[in-house]
Parts: structure tokens; sequence; C-alpha cells
């Protein structure tokens, strides 16, 4: 098995897929959107993370540019019904601590914002990933650990939809929130701030 791959870029051959030359071999990798954007120009050296996903009909590459990812879409593969197209597309939408603090808030609706993913499919992710997730080593320090900050998330979660902010709006602000901000209406603040700033 593959577990990772040190050489130059050799092609992009679609918006997901990227060619990595290494000593003359190129092995074509599938990657996230956010990877495959900051790879930088052909001829730049590579570094990736790799998951070797193997199919009666062909042997797959997916690359990471962070070690995390990689282990995250290990435990979506792990999940009921998720391919590894879907698990790359949820990695292309949502980082690993935005996707475990979705988990640890119950927040459907951020999943639900991957395209692919309707309200059936996100629940069932958020029981199987509760278990599948290595929570504390994916959230940042600003993910928040106690039950009051959970709920207080939640709270201005509910107050921006209101306001008629869509979910991944809505996400996006909270997540660049500091996880000292505590009180619904401190998260409202610097939430509304990040929203009008965009």
């Amino acid at each position: 098995m593959i577990g990772s791959l040190r050489g130059e870029l050799g092609a992009r051959t679609g918006p997901t897929e990227v060619v990595v030359d290494v000593s003359g071999v190129g092995y074509r990798v599938a990657v996230t959107t956010g990877c495959a954007s900051g790879l930088g120009a052909l001829g730049d050296p590579v570094f990736l993370h790799v998951h070797t996903h193997v199919r009666e009909d062909a042997i797959v590459l997916y690359g990471f540019a962070h070690d995390d990812e990689r282990r995250c879409f290990e435990a979506l593969l792990g999940a009921h019904g998720v391919g590894p197209a879907l698990a790359l597309a949820i990695l292309s939408a949502l980082s690993p601590a935005a996707l475990s603090t979705a988990v640890l808030e119950d927040d459907v609706d951020v999943l639900c914002s991957v395209p692919g993913v309707g309200k059936k499919t996100a629940a069932r992710l958020m029981i199987d990933l509760k278990s599948r997730l290595e929570l504390p080593d994916l959230s940042p320090s600003s993910v928040p650990t106690v039950s009051g900050e959970r709920s207080a998330r939640s709270e201005a979660r509910a107050a921006l939809a209101e306001l008629g902010y869509a979910p991944e709006e809505i996400r996006r602000a909270l997540e660049d929130v500091p996880g000292d901000a505590a009180s619904v209406e401190e998260l409202l603040r610097v939430a509304l701030r990040e929203l009008a700033g965009r």
C-alpha cells in the first residue's frame, strides 16, 4: 500500500485529480479541491499523504496535504453508505476541524451544505462519525468542549438562520469566531461582523 508520495507536480488532469511525478513514474491521485489549488505550478515539489483504495477493477490513490485529512477521509469511508467520491466531496467542502465541530454540535445543516448529502444521509453520518472520528485529535483549540458553549453556538446558528443567512454562510462565519466568545450575544456580534465584511 502507498502511504505517501514525494515528487513533482507532473500534471493537472482534472479539478480534483493530479499526476505526481516520482523519479520518472507518474501517479494519478484524486485530491480535494482545496488540496488541488494549493499544490502550486507544474514542476513544483509535492508531498501528499495517501490513502490507497483497492477495488475489483482498479487501485485508486487519494492524496491529502495533511495527515488529519487522510485520517478523516478514512473515518468517512467507514461510515455506512459513504464511498470515496462522497468522502472526498465532504472534505472538499469541510475541513477536518469544521467537520469535527459539526459532529460535536450535532449540526446536520453543515453536512447538508455538501452537494449530494441530504437530511437522512447527514443524520446517519452524525451517528456514525461520533464513534469513528478522533474528535480530540481533529478538533482545534477553538472547538467548544463544554455543553454551555455548544448550546450558545447552536442558539447563535438558529438566530442567524432566522435572519435569512444560508447554512454555508453561517458555518463559515461561526468557524472564524474565537473559542473564548462563549455567549450567544458575542457569537452573534462577531459572526454578523464577519458576514457583513463578506
